[in-house]
């Protein structure tokens, strides 16, 4: 008897588990097939669950997006297992020094390889993952309603708007400065939109020829990067000089 309530348990959980997936998939599609004047879209005929997709939030229609396979391919780069070896996640994270309740925003999250860590520290605040690619959003909103994770709440940005929000304690952007084309305008939006006492900390590959990073071209110099980010507003706190092999770890605060 035991037995049999166990199968129809593990049943229904299999169940229960497929239409979440079932109904992700729907909350993100678009259905180029209206149903007949009536404006329902994928999954509403099929009685699903809505989902809140932050790409209609923002205006984007999911059936034009880069195809999952091409996706899943760059998103297996950038969570491929051996990169922990030298970002330290975990530890990046711990030394943040988080006590839980805080509101964190990782800025140009990609894939949410901090994103859900960040999410995990702190249970009682919440995480907002915001980038720029749709797809990264589209991955971000999916997994964390697979996994069930309440606390992430993925934002799809434009390149000039960093769209910090107003409560946020902590403002992390790792790899992300040295895409930026203006990086003195888009720092002074991020120090003129954090409150003030809030924390910013950014890492950034080390010059030097290293086995991992971008092309030296691109890199920023440390000394450059305290100027840039001092200048916007946000005077530079400390530094934690031997934590990463490849990257610096330098942290600002906004003054109150």
């Amino acid at each position: 008897m035991a037995k049999t309530k166990k199968n129809a348990a593990a049943v229904a959980l299999g169940r229960l588990v497929c239409l979440c997936g079932l109904a992700v998939a729907a909350g993100c599609q678009t259905d180029s097939h209206h149903a007949m004047g009536t404006g329902k879209q994928t999954g509403q005929a099929h009685n699903l669950p809505g989902i809140d997709c932050p790409l209609r939030q923002a205006g984007v229609d999911p059936s034009q997006l880069r195809p999952f396979a091409e996706v899943e391919k760059y998103i297996a780069f950038l969570d491929r297992p051996d990169r922990a070896a030298w970002q330290r996640p975990d530890e990046v994270v711990a030394a943040l020094g988080l006590h839980g309740d805080e509101t964190v925003l990782d800025l140009g999250a990609g894939s949410g390889y901090f994103s859900f860590r960040l999410a995990r520290a702190v249970p009682r605040g919440k995480v907002v993952a915001t980038d720029l690619e749709p797809e990264m959003i589209r991955h971000i909103h999916h997994q964390a309603t697979v996994e069930g994770i309440t606390n992430l709440s993925p934002v799809l940005i434009k390149a000039d708007d960093p769209q910090v929000p107003g409560g946020a304690d902590l403002v992390f952007v790792c790899d992300v400065l040295h895409h930026v084309p203006d990086r003195a305008r888009w720092l002074k939006k991020v120090g003129s939109e954090m409150r003030p006492g809030a924390r910013f900390v950014l890492v950034e590959f080390k010059e030097g020829k290293l086995p991992e990073g971008p092309p030296e071209a691109v890199k920023i110099p440390r000394k450059q990067l305290i100027e840039l980010v001092s200048q916007a507003g946000l005077p530079f706190e400390s530094e934690k000089a031997d934590l990463l092999p490849y990257q610096v770890f330098l942290v600002f605060r906004k003054g109150k």
